[in-house]
This record gives structure tokens, C-alpha cells and sequence, in this order.
């Protein structure tokens, strides 16, 4: 009996508190608040982006409020058919003044979390000692209907529902490009800021393979919505 009372105590002091959470915690930790680009990586972010899968309309509203602010440019596109649909892609075609190699088609969550790795990289490149902004970001690809690494058989990639971002290499703001398949490991400088631009990926996206998980992958950094996290 004690431990139902305390059970309906708590309770009922969590529903009384949830005016005073909405209304005095920071947006940004705040589970009632719709998701900002400009938010920090974490598990409350992670909280957000999953929510966003199962809710369209709120998360086209984040993408629009990010190109409205300039973080984003990207258009709404017809759905994808066949083999591999895609019911409401975006196509990506820029992050503010951090240009791409090509527009690339995306699911609304991956073009979010794609947006909020770019909009977060200044700080990672920071943090490697690095005083320089992202100028461009080359890129392999994003969608395309095939099973993991082009099998016959097995499970469709995460790239054939437009939730993975194959990145080759970053330039900065001083014209210096960090390729992934070069500057993995040197010269030090570039390589430090690779694995801080890696590391931000692993705060932002679902899972994050890089040139130490397998020869695949020994040229670029795959960016994927599965997961909570996992990095190689």
C-alpha cells in the first residue's frame, strides 16, 4: 500500500511540475519544445529526431524554420517509387554558406540531422585547435536503391530509403580540403580535425562508420540515421 501511495504521489507532482518544465526549462532540454538546428548533439536531441520519424509535419516545420534562419537550402520533391519509396524526400542543396558537391536527396530526419552536423562543425573544428569554418563538403552520395555494400542478397542500406550520407572530404574557409581517404591519419593537423568532424557525427547520427571499420569505407565517412550512436 505505502509503495502505491508513493508511486500516485510522484505522479501527481510530476503532473503538477510539467507547467513550471515548460515554461522555465532551456529549449534545447526541453521535451516539450519542437527541435532547433542549432540545438546541441545529446540524448535529448536523439529524443527529438526519433519523434520527428513518426511526426512528417513537424518535421518539415524544423526544416523550414532552419532555411528561414539560413542554415538550410533545400526543396520538397515528388515521392520516390518503385523498389525503394521514399513518401516525402528533400533535396539538399546547401547548408547557409557551407556549399555541397551536388544536391542529394534525403528523408526529412536525415536532411534535419544532416543540417545540425553542419550547423555544429565550427565548434568540433574548435575543439581540434582548428580556427577555420567549413567552406564545402564533397560527397559521394545518398540515396540509391541496393542492399548493404551492393550484395545480391541480404538487408536493404540504409542508403536505399535516403537515410545515409556518404562523405568524402570537408574545405575549410582557408581553401585547405581534410579528405577523408588522404588525411585520415596526416598529416596531424588535418587528421585531427577529421576525427573531431567524425566524433560530432557520432553525436548527431544514428550510427557513424569511418576508415576504421572496413576497406569499404576507407575513403569517406558514412553517415546513417540507424542506431542510437554507433560508431566505427
Amino acid at each position: 500500500m505505502r509503495v502505491f501511495m508513493a508511486i500516485v504521489l510522484l505522479a501527481l507532482c510530476g503532473w503538477w511540475g510539467l507547467p513550471w518544465l515548460k515554461s522555465h526549462l532551456p529549449p534545447q532540454w526541453n521535451p516539450f519544445t519542437p527541435l532547433a538546428v542549432t540545438d546541441p548533439p545529446g540524448w535529448m536531441m536523439r529524443y527529438k529526431l526519433q519523434r520527428l520519424s513518426h511526426d512528417p509535419a513537424a518535421c518539415l516545420a524544423v526544416m523550414q524554420r532552419a532555411s528561414q534562419q539560413g542554415f538550410v537550402q533545400f526543396r520538397r520533391v515528388p515521392p520516390q517509387q518503385g523498389d525503394c519509396p521514399i513518401e516525402q524526400p528533400l533535396r539538399v542543396s546547401g547548408f547557409g554558406e557551407v556549399s555541397v558537391s551536388s544536391s542529394f536527396l534525403a528523408s526529412c530526419p536525415m536532411a534535419v540531422s544532416s543540417t545540425v552536423f553542419v550547423v555544429n562543425s565550427h565548434q568540433a573544428l574548435l575543439q581540434a585547435g582548428i580556427n577555420n569554418r567549413l567552406s564545402r563538403i564533397a560527397h559521394v552520395g545518398s540515396y540509391a536503391c541496393r542492399n548493404i555494400y551492393h550484395r545480391q542478397q541480404g538487408r536493404l542500406s540504409e542508403h536505399a530509403t535516403a537515410e545515409a550520407w556518404d562523405i568524402s572530404g570537408f574545405q575549410l574557409a582557408n581553401g585547405q580540403w581534410l579528405m577523408v581517404g588522404k588525411n585520415w591519419r596526416q598529416p596531424t593537423e588535418a587528421a585531427a580535425g577529421l576525427h573531431a568532424l567524425w566524433r560530432e557525427g557520432c553525436a548527431t547520427f544514428g550510427n557513424v562508420l569511418g576508415p576504421d571499420y572496413n576497406a569499404a569505407h576507407a575513403g569517406h565517412f558514412h553517415l546513417g540515421m540507424r542506431g542510437a550512436g554507433y560508431c566505427r
